[in-house]
């Protein structure tokens, strides 16, 4: 939740007026404030330092034994009245940092509600101050966590967490913590390989290059000393290939399949998701009961309109089953990011806001001395 809070805020940062122009602006900011409300009670928020942070509600038992889990129960979510354990993490820097960026992101989406920015601020600080103090991944070996969001690494989160404390803040060691050479050899960024280039809510790596490239593009985009060199690519030609992507999501790929429900004339119907699934037909099921619609081959008697499902394997494949997760689990995280994509390439121009990330960041340049006094003879 955490990451697709923070996309969205991102995308609103920077497209608020094509949010605006499709009449989206305030139930975005209302999804975001949703999340962030939500993020809010995990922790201490009121406080300057915490000890622990709420990671996971709810069990995702995969040992298909018999004791009522998230896994195991297939009922609706208003349904469930099995126990669902919390789970508290003390050492968890990467989910800290993840949701500290949430939180510092969203603080300028509201900069125009001053005491909930604020708090969003306060509560940002302090869980970046946490992640640094007790380190460690939420997601150790053989926890429920990492079974299913199993994190590789915390540094990123360290890089991403402070890049965006220090535009929502304006403090500037948030920046130079998050631009240290050293901090950005642990988290990998100079390693190479395919994994490193993806961003994802495990790897914040290409996209805190992306966040710190505003300083320089934004506020300096002359730089002198700054050519192009032989492998430069166009806005154009990043715009079109990012085109493509949507594209093939919406349609244009092997299968002609939309993998957005919904949308278009062909979409997947078994997705996997339990809401969509069971009829609205006044029963209740039991964690067993439900099996049947999980099982069964029909289509979701309920659309879930708008969700991205996992979508295609390596080779362009895909089956539209409900129990194969894989293919047809849709995603918070994923769903945001595809937000974002699509705000981003509506309209005919780029229409990115290069001001408002700024609104916290004190000017970069001392203020020049008043011209001298006129000359008398």
């Amino acid at each position: 939740m955490s990451f697709a809070m923070t996309m969205l805020s991102w995308s609103v940062i920077e497209y608020s007026a094509k949010y605006e122009a499709a009449g989206e602006l305030d139930h975005v900011k209302n999804i975001i404030k949703w999340g962030t409300d939500y993020l809010l009670k995990t922790f201490n928020s009121s406080a300057d330092t915490i000890d622990r942070i709420v990671a996971q509600v709810g069990q995702g038992d995969t040992s298909k034994g018999p004791d009522p889990n998230d896994h195991y129960c297939w009922v609706r979510p208003e349904d469930i009245d099995y126990p669902r354990p919390v789970y508290e993490c003390h050492s968890c820097s990467d989910l800290a940092g993840e949701m500290a960026a949430a939180l510092a992101a969203a603080s300028i989406v509201f900069k125009d509600s001053k005491t909930y920015s604020e708090k969003l601020a306060h509560g940002a600080r302090t869980l970046f101050k946490y992640g640094r103090d007790q380190r460690g991944r939420y997601s150790p070996g053989g926890s429920d966590p990492s079974l299913f969001y199993n994190s590789t690494s915390y540094w990123d989160e360290y890089v991403w967490g402070g890049a965006w404390l220090y535009f929502a803040t304006g403090n500037s060691s948030y920046l130079q913590l998050a631009t240290a050479p050293g901090l950005a050899k642990h988290a990998g960024a100079f390693w190479g390989g395919p994994d490193y280039g993806v961003f994802s809510w495990d790897n914040k790596l290409a996209g805190s290059q992306v966040l710190l490239s505003r300083l320089r593009l934004f506020l300096s985009p002359d730089t002198p000393g700054w050519y192009c060199g032989p492998n430069f690519y166009s806005t154009d030609v990043l715009r079109d290939f990012a085109k493509t992507q949507i594209d093939y999501i919406l349609g244009s790929n092997p299968q002609k399949m939309s993998y957005v429900v919904g949308y278009g004339k062909r979409y997947p119907k078994h997705v996997h998701h339990r809401g969509a699934s069971i009829p609205k037909n006044g029963v209740k099921y039991s964690c067993k009961g439900g099996w049947k619609w999980r099982d069964t081959k029909k289509p979701n008697p309920n659309t879930i309109v708008g969700a991205m499902v996992a979508g295609p394997d390596r080779h362009d494949g895909f089956k539209d089953v409900r129990t194969n997760y894989n293919y047809t689990e849709p995603t918070l995280a994923g769903n945001a990011g595809l937000v974002a994509a699509l705000v981003s390439l509506s309209g005919v121009t780029t229409g990115i806001d290069k001001n408002t990330i700024f609104s916290a960041v004190p000017p970069m340049f001392p203020t020049p001395p008043p011209p001298p006094s006129a000359w008398k003879p």
